[in-house]
């Protein structure tokens, strides 16, 4: 790959130290910004040099001889920066500087690419369970798998060094994700979203000078979310199945629908979860598991009837857990399984049930989309908004209030002006 990296040559001579006239020629060496001096132990009367060229002034022996050394370490500079650049190593201007004398310290090794990763894994690794959830943490092992076999399949390479990186790596590894492991545009989004946070560390960390990848806009596009109306919830809650595992699936997901759990945290419910509001009513108070924000939701009747059918169940007695949530592996593949009972050609998900409140069961019914999101446990209305599809029933019902107030200001226009006659 070619090389972000830049670097320049400069000659000059030191005034500040100069001796009867005579100051000594210095050449600057600036990678990336930063700067090393190497002394070409020569002196030169500062009246004889050419500042803007770097040169000496002149066509004698001493001017010949001094011009000569400075074009002939031009090219050494290159040469060696060359080199140490498809070496894949390391360079800086400190480095370069060593390289020109033969004092360059093999044993320094820049930070690459997956050592970066796997030094982030294991700082995120070592908080889960108090600043990260495990799923986070999940998600960039897989983001890091990803990555390695990108650069093995299509850059035939174990590793990178970060100063190697550039643009097109970032567009590369977009392509790769797409057309080789034919994964959607927003979960690449979301693979190259987690690269750059990675990339940030390297830079707050100062193993290098910029993130390459910053002006890659990770643009999600907008997807139809798949929701339950209130046609199939019925249906839904109505089917009877033989095997209990379905009842109890089925049970999960409806309670979900009806109060916005995704299944990380209906899974953690415990019955001490279940309280008295102000209301007087039940409530569910607890804190999400993806973001720590309160999540409180108060328990509609149709809810609390779930909950209470599974008082005395014995896995959620013995668990003490408010309802007998299988993994999500599970539910999903049941879920599907119950679909195709229902006869509801639709793919049921956990995370349809918490469209499904967001949308049919709240919103639809006039619920501030504020009171959603507080519901929801999120922290930006924005991201309730997602989730929020607004039902052609629910435009049909404001634009008939719409109408009615209309024709009231219709109605009370006409009977003042009847009045007034």
């Amino acid at each position: 790959m070619k090389t972000s990296q830049i670097y320049s040559v400069q000659f000059l001579i030191k005034t500040a130290k100069a001796k009867n006239g005579m100051a000594p020629i210095y050449c600057r060496i600036a990678v990336n910004g930063k700067r090393s001096e190497v002394s070409l132990k020569k002196y030169i009367e500062t009246s004889k040099w050419i500042s803007v060229a770097g040169i000496v002034k002149g066509n004698t022996e001493e001017a010949r001889v001094i011009n000569l050394q400075i074009d002939q370490l031009k090219i050494e500079i290159n040469k060696q920066f060359n080199r140490l650049i498809s070496e894949g190593k390391s360079v800086t201007s400190e480095i370069l500087k060593k390289a020109l004398s033969g004092e360059e310290q093999e044993e320094q090794q820049e930070m690459t690419l997956l050592n970066l990763y796997k030094y982030h894994n294991n700082q995120m690794k070592a908080l889960v369970g108090s600043d990260v959830v495990k799923a986070t943490y999940t998600k960039y092992l897989t983001s890091y798998s990803k990555l390695e076999n990108f650069m093995k399949k299509r850059l035939k390479v174990n590793d990178i060094v970060l100063s190697a990186l550039n643009y097109k790596f970032v567009t590369d590894f977009e392509h790769y994700l797409k057309a080789d492991e034919k994964i959607g545009h927003n979960t690449t989004m979301k693979y190259i979203r987690n690269l750059k946070k990675v990339m940030n560390m390297a830079v707050s960390n100062e193993w290098t000078y910029r993130n390459p990848f910053d002006k890659f806009k990770c643009a999600a596009q907008r997807v139809k979310r798949e929701i339950l109306t209130s046609n199939e919830l019925q249906i839904l809650s109505e089917k009877s199945f033989e095997m209990s595992r379905l009842d109890e699936v089925r049970d999960v997901f409806l309670f979900c629908c009806y109060t916005g759990y995704a299944f990380a945290d209906v899974e953690r419910l415990m019955r001490k979860d279940v309280t008295i509001g102000i209301d007087g009513k039940k409530w569910i108070h607890t804190d999400r598991k993806k973001t720590g924000t309160v999540s409180n939701v108060p328990l509609l009747p149709f809810a609390q009837n779930i909950v209470e059918k599974y008082v005395n169940h014995e896995y959620c007695v013995n668990m003490n857990k408010l309802l007998p949530v299988k993994s999500n592996q599970k539910m999903n593949a049941y879920l599907k399984e119950i679909a195709d009972l229902s006869g509801i050609n639709k793919i049921l998900t956990m995370h349809m049930a918490r469209h499904t409140f967001a949308t049919t069961v709240t919103l639809s019914n006039g619920v501030p989309i504020e009171t959603v999101s507080k519901m929801l446990g999120h922290t930006k209305l924005a991201t309730t908004q997602i989730y929020a599809q607004v039902l052609e029933n629910k435009i049909s019902h404001d634009m008939i209030q719409l109408q009615r107030v209309l024709d009231n200001k219709v109605s009370e226009a006409t009977g003042s002006e009847t009045t007034g006659t």
